[in-house]
C-alpha cells in the first residue's frame, strides 16, 4: 500500500515476475484506507515510511495504527523498519511533531500505543547496515551503503479479533497516543 502509484509500480512488477499471485497492492493513503481490505492480512510490512504513515508508526498515532491494525487477521504480523536521522531529518521530524527516534525511546513508548491499537510489540531492534542491504527497498540499499543513520526494526503480532483495532470516526484526534 502507498499513497504514491509510482512507487506501487515498481514493487507489484517485482511480485508479477516473480510470479506472486496472493499479493495486493493498492494506492491509498493510511488516513483512508479501504474498508473491503478489513481483515485480509496476513502479515503487513511498513518499509522505512515518511509523512503520516511515518506519525503512525513511531509516534506512535493509536488512530492511525488502528487503520493497520483492522487490514490484519488475528495473529498477523507487522513488521517495521524504521529510519529518521535526527539531524539530517529534523525538519521532518519538527513538522511531524516527533520525537528522536532511539533504541531505548521506542522501547518505552511503543508498546503501550501499539497495545492500544491491538497490536503486541514482540521486538525492537537495531538494524546494521548489511542487514539493511538485504531489504527489497531501493531506500534500504541507499541507506545501507551511504552515510550511517539508526535504523530499527519494530515486530509486533495483531491481537483479537480482526479489524477489532479500527477507529469510530472522530472519535480520537489523529495523533493523540
Amino acid at each position: 500500500m502507498d499513497a504514491n502509484a509510482a512507487g506501487l509500480r515498481e514493487v507489484s512488477g517485482r511480485a508479477f515476475r516473480a510470479g506472486l499471485d496472493n499479493v495486493v497492492y493498492v494506492r491509498a493513503a493510511i488516513e483512508a484506507l479501504p474498508p473491503e481490505l478489513k481483515g485480509i492480512a496476513d502479515r503487513v510490512t511498513v518499509v522505512l515510511p515518511w509523512g503520516s504513515l511515518l506519525t503512525a508508526v513511531a509516534l506512535p498515532s493509536v488512530p492511525l495504527l488502528r487503520g493497520i491494525r483492522a487490514l490484519c487477521r488475528a495473529q498477523a504480523t507487522l513488521t517495521v523498519l524504521l529510519g529518521a536521522d535526527p539531524g539530517r531529518d529534523r525538519a521532518e521530524l519538527v513538522r511531524l511533531g516527533l520525537p528522536p527516534v532511539s533504541d531505548a525511546d521506542l522501547r518505552g513508548r511503543l508498546p503501550d500505543g501499539y497495545g492500544r491499537a491491538g497490536f503486541e510489540v514482540t521486538t525492537v531492534r537495531p538494524v546494521a547496515r548489511a542487514e539493511l542491504a538485504c531489504w527489497p527497498s531501493r531506500w534500504a540499499k541507499r541507506l545501507a551503503y551511504g552515510r550511517p543513520r539508526p535504523v530499527f526494526q519494530i515486530e509486533a503480532r495483531a491481537q483479537g479479533d480482526a479489524g477489532a483495532g479500527r477507529p469510530r470516526p472522530g472519535s480520537e484526534d489523529p495523533r493523540a497516543m
